[in-house]
């Protein structure tokens, strides 16, 4: 970043890019690679060290009859533990982790923005670095942060000095879509039909895949559709609103308390 911030200084006096102004090479062989060796060295002595001072001793096997309280997965993977608060499984444990996939591999496809390429550049990027670290900063890296340090005993939140109370009871009523619409909103029972009990969940979920996009398309996103063209700028603008979905959803159930917007357990089939 802050290359690329010298970058936008020079661009904008006039000067090119520095990574075009310098006429000197560094070698791999033997600059970087001992730059590199004297890295991995000084890693490694921090690593040992701190794994000597750090009490993290060994604990008896895996007993399947004692599960751990809390019971967390790899701090890399807590993140994706987290998400499960907010979405059913095959959700945050299949679709989103693949999506996360699937638009990284699309990034070269999708992007047509020449400006950046062979040097580093904030201004002539914004949007694009912008998504990015909101994406891995914010989203990814917090749920890591919030999953290891602020979950205690029953995946419950805890402050960052508060006693891990096995027995903490936290009052929180989750509630569906449907509920409160036809209980709250209707007052009346749910439908049985779970079509008709689901409806204005599906319906929300379609305008938000299919007719958001053509909003941004007219509006805030005009600029991008013209210049990506129709599948770019769709299939760009689908990994987007996945992504957002997961901060939409997670609002929802810190401000009201909302489950899901489509329940079907009918189908096992929940979002």
């Amino acid at each position: 970043m802050r290359e690329a911030v010298l970058n936008d200084q020079r661009i904008s006096a006039g000067q090119g890019p520095i990574e075009k102004a310098e006429s000197d090479r560094v070698w791999v062989w033997p600059d970087l690679v001992y730059t590199e060796l004297i890295s991995l060295i000084l890693c490694s002595v921090v690593l040992i060290v701190w794994s000597i001072f750090l009490k993290a001793p060994l604990e008896q096997p895996a007993n399947p009859a004692n599960t751990p309280n809390p019971s967390k997965a790899p701090w890399y993977f807590l993140g994706l533990q987290e998400m499960l608060v907010y979405f059913d499984p095959w959700l945050a444990g299949v679709v989103l982790p693949g999506l996360i996939i699937v638009g990284l591999i699309c990034i070269p496809y999708v992007d047509r923005n020449p400006k950046g390429n062979g040097y580093y550049t904030f201004a002539e990027r914004k949007t694009e670095i912008t998504i990015f670290l909101f994406g891995f900063a914010i989203l990814w890296a917090s749920l890591i942060v919030l999953g290891t340090f602020l979950r205690g005993p029953n995946w419950n939140f805890f402050g960052p000095f508060e006693f891990w109370d096995i027995h903490k009871l936290a009052a929180l009523t989750n509630i569906n879509l449907a509920e409160y619409i036809w209980v709250r909103g209707f007052r009346t029972a749910l439908p049985a039909n779970w079509f008709i009990r689901e409806i204005f969940g599906i319906v929300l979920v379609l305008l938000y895949v299919f007719v958001v996009p053509v909003i941004l398309a007219r509006g805030a996103f005009k600029g991008y559709y013209e210049r990506l063209g129709g599948p770019r700028y769709y299939v760009t603008v689908f990994l987007f609103l996945m992504m957002m979905s997961l901060p939409i959803k997670m609002l929802a159930r810190w401000i009201f308390n909302l489950k899901y917007i489509v329940a079907i357990p009918e189908f096992f089939f929940n979002i």
